[in-house]
């Protein structure tokens, strides 16, 4: 990569220290000199999972989230702990809020929401083979488990029903990771 599109870390102050995450303050060089400040947050990452039946059908989960003081839509997911794999964590988040349990789990690779200020790097899958489990929520944690058609759920990301973005492209990855692997009668 040119260096032209680095940028040198002179010094780094941490402004917070949280349980989810930490905010740093770094002072940089630019590639001409220049002395710049970058705002960014540290983040262990997250894994998320689409989980698809025998029926088509999928699993989302409804709960509040506080930063846009809505309730939101949103494929089963989770952070991951410090070392945690992601598909172990995608798979124990999905078993824990909906009570599901992926027998086959494909990896549809991973995304960086927001790359300009957060280093939160989420995980992507797709759960298959569903068999009926336990759920059991973190405490504190509130939400509702919806069982919808996948082809809806990909319908309501359409109509800009499911703002969140791992959410949207968890639900795309899956559908192209079906159409290329199914054969003529849809069985994959």
């Amino acid at each position: 990569m040119n260096s032209f599109f680095t940028e040198k870390t002179i010094d780094r102050k941490t402004i917070f220290e949280g349980r989810v995450f930490t905010v740093h303050l770094d002072t940089v060089e630019l590639h001409d000199g220049t002395i710049a400040r970058r705002e960014l947050v540290r983040h262990h990452g997250g894994a998320c999972m689409v989980a698809i039946d025998d029926r088509q059908r999928t699993y989302l989960v409804r709960q509040f989230r506080k930063p846009f003081e809505q309730t939101l839509l949103e494929v089963p997911a989770g952070k991951l702990e410090p070392g945690e794999d992601p598909m172990a964590c995608a798979a124990r988040e999905l078993t824990e809020e909906t009570g599901w349990i992926a027998r086959k789990v494909i990896p549809l690779g991973k995304m960086y929401p927001t790359p300009g200020y957060c280093g939160e790097v989420l995980y992507l899958f797709l759960g298959l083979d569903l068999e009926q489990g336990i759920a059991r929520l973190d405490e504190g944690e509130y939400l509702d488990v919806v069982e919808l058609p996948f082809s809806e759920a990909l319908a309501m990301s359409d109509r800009g029903e499911l703002p969140d973005a791992k959410t949207q492209m968890a639900l795309v990855k899956a559908q192209r990771y079906l159409e290329a692997n199914s054969d003529p009668t849809g069985h994959e």
